[in-house]
C-alpha cells in the first residue's frame, strides 16, 4: 500500500495536466527531484539556525515549500513554452523531456552529482508493532496519510470550487467551456501549476525512504504514466484504483521474480488489459 501510495501521488499531477490539456509531459520526474531537493535545502537550513538537532517541524515546512516551489516552476514552463505547443503531442513531448534534462544537470551543478540524504524528523522514527513479526514503519505510514490528503484536497478543489468547476467542464467540452466564458488558458496554466506542485509533495515523500540525486524522477515516471493511462485520463477514481493495482501487483511479483522481472510482468498485464478496455478502469461520461 505504501508502494501504491506512492505511486498515487506521483501520478496525481499528471493525471490533471494530461487529462485537461493532452500533454505528455516528460519533465513531470524532474518536478519530483526538484521536490525532494527542496526537502533537502529546507533540511540544511533548519540545521544552519537550530544545529545538529533538527526541530521536527522542519519536513512539514518543507512540504509547503516543495509544493509551490514545483507549482511555480510548473506555472513559468506553461508559459513560457507548453502554451506555445498545445495540440501537438509530439513537440510537447520532445519539449518537456529536453527540459528534464536541463533540470537534472541545473541539480548536477548546484548539488553535484553524488546522492544526498534527507533525514527523517524524529516523529517518523521507528514503527508500529503490530505483532513480533510485524512491524508498520511510521514513514510509509505518513506517505500514505500524505496521499489521501491529496486526494481528499484534489476531490474537494474540482467538486467544491469554482475553478475546479472549470477544469471539469474544460475536460468534458473546451469548445463549449470557452463559449460560455471560461478562460480555457488560465484554467490549463492553473491546473498545471497544481500538477507541478503535487509532483513537489511526491518528491518530500519518496526523500523520506532513500537517498536524492539528479535521476531520481526517471525511476517513476513510466510507472506515472501507466497509472495515469491504465486509470481512464483525467479520472480521479480511476488513478487511485490504477495505483493501487499497479503498486500492489509490483511488490507481489517481486516475491517470485526480480524487481525488473515484476515490472514486464505487470506492463503485460496493463497492455493487455487496454486491450480489453482501451479508455481504462473508469471513462469518462460524457451526453
Amino acid at each position: 500500500m505504501s508502494v501504491s501510495s506512492i505511486l498515487l501521488l506521483v501520478a496525481l499531477g499528471l493525471a490533471l495536466s494530461f487529462g485537461l490539456m493532452g500533454v505528455i509531459n516528460m519533465a513531470h520526474g524532474e518536478l519530483i527531484m526538484t521536490g525532494a531537493y527542496c526537502a533537502y535545502v529546507t533540511q540544511l537550513g533548519f540545521r544552519a539556525l537550530f544545529g545538529p538537532t533538527i526541530p521536527g517541524v522542519y519536513f512539514a515546512v518543507a512540504l509547503v515549500v516543495a509544493f509551490f516551489v514545483t507549482a511555480g516552476i510548473g506555472l513559468l514552463l506553461e508559459a513560457l513554452l507548453i502554451r506555445r505547443l498545445y495540440g501537438r503531442p509530439l513537440d510537447t513531448l520532445l519539449a518537456t523531456w529536453g527540459v528534464g534534462l536541463v533540470l537534472q544537470q541545473v541539480a548536477r551543478s548546484i548539488f553535484g552529482a553524488p546522492n544526498v540524504q534527507v533525514v527523517s524528523p524524529a516523529w517518523l522514527d521507528g514503527g508500529l508493532r503490530l505483532a513480533p513479526a510485524l512491524v508498520l514503519s511510521f514513514k510509509r505510514l505518513f506517505i500514505l496519510v500524505l496521499a489521501a490528503a491529496a486526494v481528499a484536497a484534489v476531490y474537494w478543489f474540482l467538486r467544491h470550487t469554482a475553478s475546479g468547476r472549470r477544469v471539469r467542464a474544460a475536460m468534458q467540452n473546451r469548445d463549449m467551456a470557452a463559449c460560455l466564458g471560461v478562460a480555457t488558458r488560465r484554467v490549463d496554466a492553473t491546473t498545471f501549476a497544481i500538477g507541478s506542485g503535487l509532483a513537489g509533495l511526491a518528491g518530500c515523500a519518496v526523500a523520506l525512504l532513500g537517498p536524492v540525486g539528479p535521476a531520481l524522477g526517471t525511476y517513476y515516471i513510466v510507472d506515472a504514466f501507466m497509472v495515469v493511462v491504465l486509470g481512464g485520463v483525467g479520472q480521479l477514481p480511476g488513478t487511485i484504483l490504477a495505483a493501487v493495482g499497479i503498486g500492489s501487483l509490483n511488490t507481489l511479483f517481486e516475491f517470485g521474480s526480480t524487481a525488473s522481472l515484476g515490472k514486464v510482468i505487470v506492463f503485460g498485464l496493463v497492455i493487455l488489459f487496454l486491450q480489453w478496455k482501451p479508455a481504462g478502469l473508469v471513462a469518462l461520461r460524457s451526453r
